[in-house]
């Protein structure tokens, strides 16, 4: 039996099934999860996410890592959702970022042209942030690009709290760097939404 897991766009809501009730079967279980945020700030940029894999009422893994950096580690990104779902964005992302010789923007386009038309890859439901030293976009299956007026993008269950936190810091403290923007507003995160705990991965360029 396949088990597969994805979130319901714009809820954080994750749906645990199998291959049946991929087939039409109605979902059995429901995750909720994560918190991945990332800040382009003075030339630098970051990303956070925690490790809690929650499953039910269930904390079934606490070290998950769903960040990573791509192109030669010039590119961030991090995903919630479904860990297939996430780990084959990550592949296609890194193929279109090859091909547009780590354009971030004209990579992002591509991807989420492809996420909307591809017969595979619109069956995915996460989303996904990228970013790079200058500028950082949210996407997701439904062809949304989202580049932040502020720098700051946020996914998960924990977003709003990550993203407030964050937001109120650079406010608060203009010479704040990246990496303790994403650090602090992870940690609000992980202080406020259950389905998000205080094991930070943490990548800076």
């Amino acid at each position: 039996m396949l088990l597969v897991v994805s979130i319901r766009a714009g809820t954080g809501a994750f749906e645990f099934r199998d291959d049946e009730q991929m087939n039409g079967r109605q979902a059995a279980m429901t995750m909720l999860g994560t918190t991945v945020i990332g800040c382009v700030r003075g030339g630098r940029a970051a990303i956070a996410s925690d490790g809690q894999v929650t499953l039910g009422s269930v904390i079934v893994k606490a070290g998950a890592r769903k960040i990573r950096r791509l192109y030669h580690g010039q590119v961030l990104a991090g995903f919630a959702g479904g860990a297939a779902d996430g780990l084959h964005l990550f592949e296609r992302f890194e193929t279109m970022l090859e091909a547009h010789h780590g354009q971030l923007q004209r990579a992002a386009v591509e991807l989420a042209k492809e996420w909307r038309s591809d017969r595979v890859l619109r069956r995915l439901e996460a989303q996904l942030i990228a970013l790079d030293r200058e500028r950082a976009f949210l996407l997701t299956g439904s062809g949304d690009i989202i580049e932040p007026d502020d720098g700051l993008v946020a996914i998960g269950s924990g977003a709003p709290y990550a993203l407030s936190a964050g937001r109120a810091l650079v406010r608060a403290l203009p010479e704040i760097s990246a990496a303790e923007v994403v650090g602090q507003g992870l940690a609000v995160a992980a202080d406020m939404c259950i389905y998000t705990n205080s094991t930070v991965h943490l990548e800076e360029l």
